[in-house]
């Protein structure tokens, strides 16, 4: 899924990112941010976030997404993902922007458990959490 969910989501900030941009008015300098900062924010963010969890899961820790910081910057990538797309179109309706939060909680959660799903531990620590589950009782 992640294979088909990231590129997606990417192009379709690029493209989002364009046409929202494409609304400020001519000459402004900021046209050029949404389509240029956007795609790269999500994957810093999401993935990074999601590298966090991973180590923290990897080593038996506390979740770190428990911290402010982690999920303002997730929930930062989410409104203006959201905005942009909602922004992008001329003819705004519910399903403009049901599509623009579906494509981008598909693709925010394929970056976040990039680094689970390339991880050599990803085997071990699904062994070591049903080994815990199965001997509970039901």
């Amino acid at each position: 899924m992640i294979a088909v969910e990231v590129p997606v989501y990417l192009v379709w900030l690029v493209q989002v990112g364009y046409q929202a941009g494409q609304q400020l008015p001519r000459g402004d300098v900021a046209r050029w941010a949404p389509p240029v900062l956007l795609p790269p924010a999500a994957v810093l963010f999401c993935v990074g976030a999601g590298w966090l969890w991973w180590g923290a899961v990897v080593a038996g820790t506390r979740s770190p997404l428990r911290e402010r910081w982690v999920v303002a910057s997730l929930a930062f990538v989410a409104v203006f993902s959201v905005f942009c797309g909602v922004t992008s179109v001329e003819d705004w309706s519910v399903s403009v922007s049901l599509v623009n939060a579906v494509v981008t909680a598909l693709g925010m959660v394929g970056l976040f458990f990039i680094p689970a799903a390339a991880s050599r531990q990803l085997p071990d620590v699904v062994r070591r959490r049903s080994g815990r589950t199965s001997h509970e009782p039901s």
